[in-house]
């Protein structure tokens, strides 16, 4: 049991840590200064929307995402959101590949060669289903986790800055609402692909729990370490190369290399939500149908990466708050259903 949760875990938090959580864009886009509060309430909310769609997705045992979709919005509003889920999948796929052109271009690679090399690999991890991906994520999550984790306390180290300098500091609490509620379809779109794969609810406590602690920690010590260097960032695309710039010059590959292994597990994760949809419609392998979806994606990737996290992850977190009030409220509401 403590293997399989272990194992969900990774796969939320792969989900979650994309090109830009890892970065340091997307953090730094919500939360900033006096987030203390506000990072606590995600790592809460997003513990207990976990556990809401594990549950939901463990006791349909789903393939896909629409019946748990149907479970927390209502069937009048499941067309609307599943469109909404689709594009959404679609766009931050998007993103990951236009992040996986920028982190190559930093090394003086063209950004169109960037974006081959992330979707090549792609396409060949559908061949084993969605075996392939979890597996993936099992090995390379660890990984990516204590690499980031020890380049931010490296920082905060030789740095000398306080872990609870800005702990008091809580005015901007309310960016969690959207932060949580920007990353709360994907979480649906893969979890509900997994469903028919959890044995024991245990699983799903463990799974909770865990992704949000890690999620809350990581998020609470790389804000600190952004506000530190706060007006460096604007000059970069990818703040996570203002706290590198500090470091030789084999750190920051090696932690470009970091950024690159969340890339493409988001992206990963987001291309599982779109053919785990699809797959009823369209008999053929999964890799056939990442082939073709990932295909139609590639034009979008000259936007860029940063303009594309700008103006698209607000816009998600806003239209995104239903189904993260929807879903914290649903274990009451459904109690009383029941009664």
């Amino acid at each position: 049991m403590l293997k399989a949760g272990m194992k969900w875990m990774f796969l939320i938090v792969g989900t979650m840590i994309g090109a830009g959580y890892a970065s340091g864009r997307e953090l730094w886009q919500f939360f900033g200064q006096d987030s203390s509060l506000a990072i606590l309430l995600f790592a809460v909310m997003f513990t207990l929307c976990c556990l809401t769609i594990m549950t939901i997705s463990f006791n349909k045992q789903t393939g896909h995402y629409l019946p748990v979709l149907k479970a927390i919005v209502g069937k009048h509003l499941t067309g609307i959101y599943d469109w909404m889920i689709i594009f959404y999948l679609f766009t931050t796929t998007v993103v990951m590949l236009a992040g996986s052109g920028a982190t190559w271009q930093a090394f003086h690679f063209s950004y169109r060669f960037g974006v081959l090399v992330i979707v090549i690999p792609l396409i060949l991890l559908f061949i084993w289903d969605v075996k392939g991906i979890v597996m993936v994520n099992s090995f390379v999550l660890p990984l990516l986790i204590t690499g980031l984790l020890f380049v931010l306390l490296l920082f905060i180290s030789d740095q000398q800055l306080s872990l609870f300098g800005h702990v008091k500091e809580m005015s901007n609490w309310m960016a969690a609402f959207p932060f949580t509620a920007l990353n709360i379809l994907p979480l649906i779109a893969v979890l509900g692909a997994i469903g028919n794969q959890m044995k024991k609810k245990g699983e799903i406590w463990i799974a909770s729990i865990g992704s949000g602690l890690v999620l809350g920690g990581i998020s609470y010590l790389y804000n600190n370490s952004l506000i530190q260097i706060s007006e460096e960032i604007i000059l970069y695309e990818i703040p996570l190369f203002a706290i590198l710039k500090h470091y030789p010059y084999e750190m920051m590959i090696f932690m470009s290399a970091m950024l690159w292994i969340a890339i493409f597990t988001t992206a990963a994760s987001g291309t599982l939500g779109l053919v785990t949809r699809f797959r009823d419609y369209v008999k053929q392998p999964l890799w056939i149908l990442a082939m073709a979806v990932i295909a139609i994606m590639l034009p979008f990737t000259s936007f860029g990466f940063s303009t594309l996290i700008k103006y698209l992850y607000p816009l998600y977190g806003i239209l995104n708050l239903y189904v993260l009030t929807s879903l914290l409220l649903y274990p009451v509401i459904s109690r009383f259903k029941i009664r």
